[in-house]
């Protein structure tokens, strides 16, 4: 996409442009699980909507819903401009369809599963942002991380050691510890979404 469709659309700086939640997280922090329930809490909503992304990884690979593509056919979309944002992370990538501003312009609020790497990219492009940084122990992401079966153990020590990066920053954060319960942290995320969405009303 060019450069120029890069820049923040001044139609999504309008008071009545929907807000955009950015959800990101270390892996394991449990990111899709909050967001699934979020989702079906709020599924007979139509101002709250969950964005689909599109991932170069099979449909049926686990984890959250997502459009699957090769990386020929994302490469191809990402040239034709068919993704608002789009990043790489452990070998996969990932595409915000181009649908979601849009959406954003008709005042709903999106919630996406996004990456602490694209966050300049995010918030750079939309000016009614929030992010939600999902926390938990170490001891909790390592547990996660070896039950899921996904990664060798030095892949989870890789993936582990990402966590002391320091939490985003430039935006409006709000930090959620997920280490406990999936229902105390799911709640946390609907309340917030709730609110945001009243808001934005």
């Amino acid at each position: 996409m060019p450069d120029r469709e890069r820049r923040r659309h001044p139609d999504l700086e309008h008071e009545n442009a929907g807000t955009l939640i950015v959800v990101v997280g270390p892996s394991g922090v449990g990111k899709d699980s909050l967001i699934a329930v979020a989702r079906r809490h709020f599924r007979d909503d139509p101002d709250i909507r969950f964005v689909q992304r599109v991932i170069t990884r099979p449909a049926d690979s686990g984890g959250e819903d997502h459009r699957p593509a090769s990386m020929d056919a994302f490469t191809k979309a990402k040239s034709a401009g068919d993704f608002a944002i789009d990043w790489e992370a452990h070998g996969l990538r990932y595409g915000v369809p181009i649908s979601i501003l849009a959406d954003l312009r008709s005042g709903a609020t999106l919630v996406v599963n996004g990456s602490r790497s694209a966050l300049p990219q995010f918030e750079e492009r939309f000016a009614k942002l929030v992010v939600v940084n999902v926390t938990a122990r170490p001891d909790a992401l390592a547990a996660r991380l070896a039950a899921r079966g996904r990664e060798t153990a030095a892949e989870i020590e890789a993936r582990l050691n990402r966590t002391t990066e320091p939490p985003p920053s430039g935006a409006h954060v709000v930090t959620i510890n997920n280490s406990g319960a999936l229902e105390a942290g799911a709640q946390k995320l609907i309340d917030l979404i709730g609110r945001l969405a009243h808001q934005t009303a």
